[in-house]
């Protein structure tokens, strides 16, 4: 039976050292920190709550409770997450998505498809310049 290369997949990524992965963490960083920016940018600063609540989690930390999208999770390695919504701010998906009495801003998707290219440059480049490094 085919698991459709997902072994393969994973053996692969067993053989990056660890020295390359954790060369990567800067990168995976900025490039949330920069989408997270620009989620702040396109948010409706009505009270500055919500955008004071848009969070970025490194890896092997834990996300802010109920935050969107989600919940309350920890990180994986190599994954950085940006969440909106707080303990204080439960509202975030009502804004992005709006509701039958009130109609959508949408600030969360729009900021992380506008600066997600240029944090995927970055990554990439990172991870190329790690591996170079430890040849």
């Amino acid at each position: 039976m085919s698991d459709g290369g997902l072994s393969r997949f994973q053996r692969r990524m067993r053989a990056i050292p660890h020295e390359v992965r954790r060369a990567v963490v800067p990168a995976l960083a900025q490039g949330g920190y920069e989408i997270a920016e620009a989620m702040e940018a396109l948010a409706p600063e009505d009270s500055g709550d919500l955008i004071g609540s848009i969070a970025v989690t490194l890896p092997n930390q834990t996300t802010p409770p109920y935050s969107q999208p989600g919940g309350s999770f920890t990180v994986p390695e190599n994954q950085v997450a940006i969440t909106a919504g707080s303990t204080d701010v439960r509202y975030p998906h009502l804004q992005e998505y709006g509701t039958s009495h009130h109609p959508a801003q949408p600030f969360f998707w729009p900021g992380f498809r506008l600066a997600k290219p240029k944090a995927e440059r970055r990554i990439k480049r990172a991870i190329s310049k790690a591996v170079r490094e430890a040849r």
